[in-house]
Parts: structure tokens; C-alpha cells; sequence
């Protein structure tokens, strides 16, 4: 077999026999697994830092105040099983910006998961690509809260792609409280990408899982405590894995790619596929309405990891994101017993927008554009109001060299006109999901991009890492500022920005 870590120009293990290895600042048992997703730019770091005073190339802008922080995997023990990124353990990087100065901390999310594995000193947990254990873990798997992560009721909520237990991350000092229970609610589970309305402060979840009811949706105000919850009729167990939400209703999102329980039940494994023959549904419900009140749409068969905005427009809802067409891309020859899982995470999508005729019934929906982007943002104080403008990742196809998931440059979309500016971050410079960062004082009555936009590369010719500031104004003119981290920050997932104005509140 081919060395997969040579195919993707990371040494591979017989490289790095003798101790002779990419880092040392890395878990040495990733030496002994040849496993891209262990190697180069994916290679977990040991190090949690606290370094302030960051060395800055160029200006921090004065109304830049607040926090980036982005969520990964950074697994600690060998695998029990086969290694998949899904698997690494949470590790939460912020970079934080208060008066001209930068800081830097990161810290793992300290999961259950994670403290009984330190107490037995080894992994004993089974990863996403099987077999599944419901006696080691409710989930089947690990739940290593490594997805998603934003700012809410005053500390940060950590969360998992496969809507698992949301943790209370401090927003200052990034160490794990404990779960994060919403009030009023007698489970934990939540999905990854539940969101915050920052006009109202509300939470919108929903959680999703293999028995009836297949999905829950609700709605907790500001201080935790949840007003709402209904269950959702499906038609069997999905992984759904957004929402959108608008000033008045939350699109719920009933995808064609799922599991076969039977195989599932009977050998422990999760075996994913894209049924063409059945329609995206898109179930939109009143903010806090009933069950009974979901108005389902047909669209055409489509898999979505995120969305980037939704509105209303007369009798319009209006739902901006990005559409995956092949979400299980063709094994490749010669990648071995990860050929599924490297096809799953070569990810294929495009910028698209749905358009729903609440009174009558009627979809319209098509590409804003056909490059190969995803990890979507807007304007956070957008949310639910009429948006353009979208800052995606730049993905390269298998066939330009995207043998594994990686971000070569940042894309600023015009989502009416299908405009798009680029600036890319480099031969070898792999970046993170972009977070638009509204200047201090900014509202919902500021021009949309009156920002900045900021996202951490890491450079695969030196290792070094940097977190890049850009007008959002003019992306093609490159960072207004490059701070310098004082580590190797590896790939990582979803991130989020906290507002100087609510994160340094009282202080």
C-alpha cells in the first residue's frame, strides 16, 4: 500500500523511525500509525500555553475588541480502533484582542470521555469508524466535544458533531466547568451548530438521535432556561448537522445521507449513503411553534453541513448556505482501510441558495456559485435579517491536490450578485474556519461589512502559525495584521467570535 502520509506530503512513518519526527511538541505514539489525519498540519500538539503581548506584523485596528476562538481535534492516546479526526479530543485556541495587544491560550475541553481515559492511562473508547460500544458509551462512540463552540449565557458552549453532551467552557481562562445544562431540560444532548440569536439572546438547539422521536427542537432564553422543546416527526434516525434560523422561524433540515440501523444494530458499524432518490426536506417551524406546525419543503437531493444565513422576504423565507451534491466522493486506489473515511472528509460543496414560498408552497432554489468552498460565515449580528455578504473556505478537489480536508485561502462572497474576492493564504498555508469580528460598537444598523475578518493559518514550510486580521472590506488586499502564535496550532473545526462588548462586560 502506499503510504497515505506520503500521499499527502506529510513524512511518512518510516520517516520518522528512530525518534526522527516532524515535532516535539506531539503525542509520540502518531509515529506508529500511518494515518494522514495523525500527520503534518493534523498532528495533535501536547502544549497548553498562556502567552499575552503577542508579536504583531502590522497594526491591530483600535476597534478591534474581543476573542477568536476555534474549536479541534487534538487526541491525547493512541486509538483504540482506526484513528478519524471526528475522534481527537476537544482542544478550544482563542486569540484575544483588547486594546491593540493580542493574547493566546488554549486548553483541552476536559470531557468525561477524556478524564476516564487519563485515570486508565489508554484509549478505551471506539471511534467513528466502528465498531460502535453502547455499553462503553451512550453514544456508541467517544464524545470528545471538539466541533463546535460560541459564546453564550456569559461562558463559552462546547459541542459535538454528533450531538452529544454541551460542555461550560470560561471564556478567559478556557478551562472546562462541567457540563452545560440548560434549565428545564432533563437531557443533555445537544447538536453541534445550534445558535445564538444575538438580538434576543436565545439559544435554538435541536438534538437528534437513532430512536423515536429522531429529533428534538427548542428554545432557551438568555440565562439558560429552556421555554421550549417539541419533538419532530421524521421518518427514521439522520444526522442532520445545521439549522437555520430566522427573525421568525427555524428551518430544520431532513437530509437524504443516513445510516442503516439494521447494520448498525448487528455489527456496530455506521455505514452512510446518499439515497438520490429521495428529496431534501426542509421543515420550517414558528420560532416556538408546535410539532404540529412544521411546514415541510421538497428540494432537490442535496446533503448540507452549513448554513450562512436565513430571512424573510415578503412571503419568502430565504436560506443562504452550501450544498454538497456528493457527499461520499469515490474511494481512491491504494488508500487501504481508510479509503472511506479519507473520501467522507474530502469534502465537496458549493455555494447555494433555497428560497420558500410560505403561503404557496412554492421552492426555488439554485447555485450562487460552483467553487469548491464550505465553512461558512456572515455577520453575526445579521442573523435573521436580510444578508449579502458570506466568508467561505477555499477546498481543493482530490484532483488539484485535496487529498485530505484543507483550507488554501479565504472567499468573500456577494450572495445577490454571485461576486466573490479571494486571497490565498499561501503554497503549503492551511487555514481555519473565518469568523467575522463587527467593530466595537458596531449593531444591526452598521453596513454588513464594516468588520473584520479573521481566521488562524498554520505554515506547513516552517510550522509556524499565525491568526490573520482582514478589512472585510478588502479581502484581496490581504491581512491588515498578522499576529504571531507562540505554537503550532493544528487543524481544527468551528470557530466563533465573542464580542469585546459581552466578553470583557464588567471588566
Amino acid at each position: 500500500m502506499q503510504s497515505l502520509s506520503k500521499v499527502t506530503e506529510y513524512p511518512s512513518v518510516d520517516q520518522c523511525i528512530g525518534g526522527v519526527a516532524e515535532f516535539d511538541d506531539t503525542q509520540p505514539w502518531i509515529y506508529t500509525l500511518d494515518n494522514p489525519y495523525l500527520h503534518g498540519v493534523y498532528a495533535p500538539t501536547t502544549s497548553e500555553l498562556d502567552v499575552a503581548g503577542l508579536e504583531v506584523e502590522g497594526e491591530l485596528p483600535a476597534d478591534l475588541g474581543g476573542a477568536y476562538f476555534r474549536n479541534g481535534p487534538n487526541p491525547v492516546f493512541q486509538p483504540k480502533n482506526r484513528y478519524h479526526p471526528f475522534d481527537g479530543d476537544g482542544m478550544i485556541h482563542g486569540v484575544y484582542f483588547r486594546d491593540g495587544v493580542a493574547s493566546y491560550r488554549n486548553r483541552y475541553v476536559d470531557t468525561l470521555a477524556l478524564q476516564g481515559e487519563h485515570r486508565d492511562g489508554r484509549s478505551i473508547s471506539p471511534g467513528v469508524m466502528g465498531p460502535f460500544d453502547y455499553e462503553l458509551s451512550p453514544f456508541g462512540i467517544k464524545d470528545t466535544s471538539n466541533t463546535d463552540v460560541f459564546f453564550y449565557d456569559g461562558d463559552l458552549m462546547s459541542l459535538w458533531y454528533n450531538a452529544g453532551h454541551p460542555y461550560r467552557v470560561d471564556a478567559h481562562k478556557l478551562n472546562t466547568r462541567g457540563y452545560f445544562d440548560l434549565k428545564g431540560r432533563d437531557q443533555r444532548r445537544l447538536s453541534a451548530h445550534s445558535k445564538v440569536d444575538p438580538a434576543t439572546g436565545e439559544l435554538l438547539f435541536f438534538d437528534y438521535g437513532n430512536e423515536p422521536p429522531y429529533m428534538t427542537y427548542g428554545v432557551a432564553n438568555a440565562r439558560g432556561e429552556v421555554q421550549h422543546e417539541v419533538a419532530i416527526d421524521l421518518p427514521g434516525p439522520r444526522l442532520p448537522h445545521d439549522i437555520g434560523v430566522s427573525r421568525n422561524y427555524t428551518i430544520l433540515h431532513d437530509l437524504p445521507f443516513f445510516h442503516d440501523m439494521d447494520v448498525l444494530r448487528k455489527h456496530g458499524y455506521r455505514v452512510l449513503t446518499f439515497h438520490r432518490d429521495i428529496p431534501t426536506r426542509f421543515g420550517i417551524i414558528p420560532r416556538h411553534g408546535a410539532g404540529s406546525e412544521v411546514r415541510w419543503f421538497e428540494c432537490e437531493p442535496c446533503y448540507i453541513l452549513h448554513t450562512s444565513n436565513c430571512w424573510e422576504e415578503g412571503d419568502w423565507v430565504i436560506m443562504d448556505g452550501c450544498r454538497s451534491i456528493n457527499p461520499m466522493p469515490s474511494a481512491q486506489p491504494g488508500e487501504g482501510e481508510l479509503a472511506h473515511m479519507l473520501a467522507y472528509m474530502r469534502l465537496e460543496a458549493n455555494n447555494y441558495r433555497w428560497c420558500f414560498n410560505m403561503r404557496t408552497g412554492e421552492v426555488r432554489e439554485g447555485d450562487i456559485d460552483d467553487l469548491n468552498t464550505e465553512f461558512n460565515k456572515t455577520n453575526p449580528l445579521y442573523m435573521g435579517l436580510k444578508s449579502r455578504f458570506a466568508y467561505h473556505q477555499r477546498i481543493p478537489l482530490h484532483h488539484e491536490g485535496g487529498y485530505t480536508l484543507r483550507f488554501t485561502g479565504l472567499v468573500k462572497y456577494d450572495n445577490d450578485s454571485g461576486r466573490r474576492w479571494q486571497w490565498d493564504y499561501g503554497p503549503g498555508v492551511f487555514g481555519s474556519e473565518a469568523v467575522f469580528a463587527p467593530k466595537l460598537g458596531a449593531t444591526a444598523e452598521s453596513p454588513e461589512d464594516d468588520g473584520y475578518v479573521i481566521t488562524l493559518v498554520t505554515d506547513s514550510n516552517n510550522w509556524q502559525s499565525q491568526c490573520l486580521v482582514f478589512d472585510a472590506t478588502d479581502i484581496e488586499a490581504g491581512p491588515v495584521a498578522r499576529v504571531r502564535l507562540p505554537h503550532r496550532v493544528p487543524y481544527g473545526f468551528h470557530a466563533t467570535w465573542a464580542r469585546g462588548e459581552e466578553i470583557y462586560a464588567g471588566g
